[in-house]
């Protein structure tokens, strides 16, 4: 049953993706319509999930004090289903990009992946892979800033790009950056009550994440703010 619902999730998120080819897709990202069918599928993901994590805790709120053995069905579900669609945005990239320009969301989704099917099939820490979940509300204004931009309205929708760029690195902040820092806490302060071999995935993949995402932070305060200041300075002047 368990993996029958990943696959599941994988098959759906995959007859989503197609079913974008039915959507009139703006002229400015004709030229790669993949990606826009991508992170438009992403987008729908991190809405679905983003709100059903927080449910969860709102829901079954002894979870939150055990991450490792409570958790409800609605949870594990939310888990499976979020498993599934990491393996199909895997397979998307492996198949529609190159190594080189995918890399990174390719490692991203490896871990992720590797730490949720321990959670699915286990049934253990469940309620930590839901906390790591919590990471797709900023996902929403992620993935909206990429769209934007592709589509060509970052110009003509200034004030949307500008309050979109502000809710990002907000929720960035509430729900990535904290989120895994609270995540690599939980983990150090739990190291007896977990095995050896699952302590040693959880602290690399959440290193690993956290580097990624430090570098991914940069890139949006340099491009949205930092450069942005500058421009209107030169304009100024």
């Amino acid at each position: 049953m368990d993996i029958g619902v990943v696959f599941g999730s994988a098959g759906a998120f995959k007859l989503m993706n197609a079913a974008l080819n039915r959507l009139a897709v703006p002229a400015a990202a004709r030229r790669n319509t993949w990606r826009w069918k991508n992170i438009s599928t992403s987008l729908i993901h991190s809405m679905l999930t983003g709100v059903w994590a927080v449910f969860c805790f709102y829901q079954h709120p002894e979870m939150a004090e055990d991450l490792i053995s409570t958790h409800s069905a609605l949870s594990h579900m939310l888990v499976s289903v979020s498993t599934g669609y990491f393996i199909h945005d895997f397979m998307d990239n492996v198949l529609n990009q190159k190594l080189s320009a995918g890399w990174e969301v390719l490692c991203h989704h490896f871990v992720v992946v590797t730490c949720f099917s321990i959670a699915v099939l286990t049934r253990q820490y469940v309620g930590f892979a839901v906390v790591a979940l919590l990471v797709e509300i900023n996902s929403v204004f992620l993935h909206g800033r990429q769209l934007l931009r592709m589509s060509g309205r970052a110009a003509s929708s200034g004030a949307l790009c500008r309050l979109n760029s502000v809710l990002n690195l907000g929720t960035f902040v509430a729900f990535r950056i904290s989120t895994l820092a609270w995540m690599t806490r939980w983990l150090a302060l739990n190291r007896t009550r977990v095995p050896l071999p699952l302590y040693a995935v959880g602290s690399v993949g959440l290193l690993a994440i956290m580097v990624m995402n430090a570098v991914l932070f940069y890139r949006l305060l340099r491009s949205d703010f930092l450069q942005a200041g500058r421009e209107g300075t030169s304009k100024e002047k």
